[in-house]
């Protein structure tokens, strides 16, 4: 078959697409406009001039290691690239001396590719700084962990920070043909079905590494020898290739949607391994796992409330764990902060208080605030009755006054009514309490 030889020991699908210029990187549309620091960067022509550093943020397969290539070959610079997984201080310091003498005896800067920057010590990363900052190299790093905590400040401070996003279906399916098509990839010598097609776009999540790894599996099944010709990649050969099920989940369409309201409704109702298994599904098909922490701080303040404060503490931890380790550990904080919204206590009376009370505020419900409420710090306001009367609640033994707080069409108004549930009970039995007071009942 043409292209048989694809199949066969050669370089990875992805890497063989690498694009050679900037002008066939597909997505990070908003990082290369005419003018942009990554044009620039790639411009050959400003070689000799100083070039600032930049650090890629983003997820796995967005381009961040085919930018530093596609810069570098545009431009001309040579580069060099290092892992922080394998390299030490030791390989740093060469390549800064080796960049240095490429500068003084033949005018070719260096671009130096860090990957996985966020795995390098602060020791380490201290090590960059001299080149970076003497010019002896134009510092491309790349991470997936948020750079204001894994990169060393003096570091950040010389570098522009960049950060990439997850390519969309339409740049993904650019990928995918291009692979099919390009003599680099099989040269027209697998027949892709619309519906693989699909399911390779679905199933990527936005990752074009993960996109193309899949197709080639798909290709080397449907490229048997005996058969001496190509079959037709299917979606169901897609799936058996990448050894999981396809799952039905599209991030913009209906099933996003159910997905996600099915697990707030598990959180809700209390069934946890529900909602433990529709956060699986969300994190297998590539979910964004800020969107499903955002939904849990959300669910935290509107199902749980008071009946556990600690809820929504828990929620925000998670939702910053996830921004600071990133997937695929993000998921562990994730189920923790799933399993307790859902095994707690609920209610939603501090959600209902607000509505309430926005309600009235858009009714015209609201009237003035009350004289001895109102402002009393600036030149006259005494003379208009301000503060006059007002009473401080800590000059009392219980911390509690009878005062009216309401403005006067508002006096008697109940927004917020706790249940008995969790912590909630407490509160409630307190604030009926403190109502009485404040009311002048007791």
């Amino acid at each position: 078959m043409a292209g048989q030889a694809l199949f066969q020991g050669a370089t990875p699908l992805a890497v063989r697409m690498r694009p050679v210029s900037l002008d066939e990187v597909a997505g990070q549309r908003h990082l290369l406009r005419p003018g942009s620091p990554l044009v620039a960067l790639a411009d050959p022509q400003r070689q000799t001039t100083g070039s600032v550093s930049v650090i890629l943020w983003g997820p796995p397969g967005t381009g961040k290691t085919t930018l530093a290539q596609a810069i570098a070959r545009s431009s001309g610079r040579r580069f060099v690239e290092l892992s922080a997984i394998t390299a030490g201080v030791k390989d740093v310091r060469e390549v800064m001396q080796e960049a240095l003498t490429q500068r003084d005896l033949y005018g070719q800067s260096t671009i130096l590719f860090m990957d996985e920057i966020h795995r390098f010590t602060k020791a380490q990363q201290d090590a960059l700084l001299p080149g970076v900052e003497n010019g002896w190299v134009v510092l491309i790093a790349a991470t997936t962990e948020n750079p204001s905590f894994s990169v060393i400040s003096p570091l950040l401070s010389r570098s522009l920070l960049l950060t990439l996003e997850p390519l969309d279906d339409e740049d993904l399916g650019l990928l995918v043909d291009r692979a099919v098509a390009d003599p680099r990839g099989f040269d027209g010598g697998v027949v892709l079905a619309a519906d693989a097609r699909a399911a390779l776009i679905q199933m990527a999540s936005g990752d074009a590494r993960r996109a193309l790894t899949a197709l080639e599996a798909a290709a080397a099944m449907v490229a048997e020898p005996a058969l001496g010709e190509s079959g037709e990649i299917t979606a169901e050969i897609v799936g058996q290739a990448v050894d999981r099920a396809l799952l039905r989940y599209d991030r913009q369409g209906d099933e996003h949607y159910d997905v996600i309201s099915a697990f707030i409704k598990s959180i809700r109702g209390s069934d946890v391994d529900a909602a433990i298994h529709y956060l699986a599904r969300m994190i297998e098909a590539g979910e964004d796992p800020r969107f499903i922490a955002r939904r849990l701080v959300i669910s935290a303040a509107e199902d749980i409330g008071l009946a556990d404060p600690q809820a929504l503490q828990i929620a925000v931890a998670a939702a910053d764990a996830v921004q600071f380790i990133g997937m695929p550990e993000g998921r562990i904080p994730l189920a923790e902060a799933t399993a307790y919204l859902a095994s707690t206590a609920k209610s939603n009376a501090a959600y209902l208080a607000i509505d309430r009370a926005i309600a009235d505020v858009r009714k015209g419900g609201f009237g003035r605030v009350p004289s001895h409420l109102r402002d009393a710090h600036y030149a006259g306001a005494k003379k208009l009755g301000h503060g006059k009367g007002y009473r401080y609640p800590h000059d009392s033994d219980i911390g509690v006054v009878r005062q009216q707080y309401l403005p006067d069409p508002l006096v008697g108004r109940r927004y917020y009514e706790p249940t008995t549930h969790g912590n909630e009970r407490d509160v409630s039995a307190r604030l009926e309490r403190i109502r009485k007071i404040i009311d002048g009942q007791s």
